[in-house]
């Protein structure tokens, strides 16, 4: 049976050492760390995410703000808004929360945002940073979180052949980066799979870890993963439960209890690495603040 890595007991700790950074800060440069989170429309995830995001700051000392925009926002119009948080130097972090409204160029916003300023490391100047393993790059909040979580649980990710199932921006692209770098906790093989991806199962069995992105309820089963992997569920899917209050409960990519005989380490949906994204985040606010204000 595989030990369970537990998300929240280790954002928990995490956020606790950011707010101890936040201190230290406000002691020694006599400023908060401030983040603006910027919202385009009424999503109903999206307002969770973002009170979720709101809330974290608040408890670690970190000055929140939000910036909510109706849906019909124009191009130009956010923008503009997006060159304003440039221009202010109280703004240490600028978060667009994704996704926007149909009509918007999403590219287009990241790319304005100030990469001094991008604590979700989407601008592609930080893309760049990480590929290349500058260590003083911003990192993606859920992949750097993924990193974390095997750090503090002793998963050396060295010499092992890590299996990543989905290659979009947000999780697998950038993961593959971080586990590929010549750094301490990296140093894996590693394969990215994809829609595309002729005999994925096959793969799948060969990896030492498994970090399933791909967007599909309970996709890895246990034929799919050999004994002792250890799996990392990112995927975060709405299953219908009338026994629920909401009528639904969430589920992830990995299909839990089969695979969890197997695995030597696993990560529950929810629990897992939803919590580390949000304090990857914190962190990251932390470290622009700081930069920011370097004598």
């Amino acid at each position: 049976m595989a030990q369970l890595i537990d998300g929240k007991a280790t954002s928990a700790a995490v956020n606790n050492e950011t707010g101890c950074e936040v201190r230290r800060i406000q002691s020694e440069l006599e400023i908060t760390p401030a983040l603006t989170v910027v919202i385009v429309g009424d999503d109903p995830a999206s307002q969770v995410y973002v009170k979720m995001k709101q809330k974290r700051a608040d408890e670690i000392g970190i000055e929140s703000r939000k910036i909510a925009l109706p849906s019909k926002t124009t191009q130009e119009e956010l923008l503009n808004v997006v060159d304003k948080l440039n221009e202010d130097n109280a703004v240490n972090g600028i978060l667009v929360q994704s996704p926007l409204p149909s009509h918007l160029d999403e590219n287009e916003v990241i790319e304005r945002i100030n990469p001094a300023k991008d604590v979700d490391c989407f601008h592609p100047y930080n893309v760049g940073k990480m590929l290349i393993g500058s260590r003083d790059a911003f990192f993606p909040c859920t992949p750097q979180g993924v990193m974390v979580l095997m750090q503090r649980y002793g998963i050396d990710p060295s010499g092992k052949h890590a299996v990543i199932l989905g290659r979009s921006n947000i999780v697998g692209k950038p993961m593959m980066s971080l586990l590929v770098q010549k750094a301490e906790g990296a140093n894996a093989t590693v394969s990215v799979c994809h829609s595309r991806t002729k005999n994925i199962e096959e793969i799948c069995r060969q990896g030492d870890i498994i970090i399933a992105a791909i967007g599909k309820t309970e996709f890895v089963t246990a034929d799919m993963v050999k004994d002792e992997a250890v799996v990392i569920d990112v995927g975060v899917n709405r299953v219908e439960d009338s026994s629920k209050k909401k009528g639904y409960r969430l589920v992830g990519d990995v299909a839990f209890e089969e695979v969890e005989k197997k695995a030597s380490y696993i990560t529950p949906v929810p629990g897992g690495v939803g919590p580390m994204t949000i304090a990857m985040l914190m962190q990251n606010a932390v470290k622009a603040c700081e930069r920011q204000n370097k004598s």
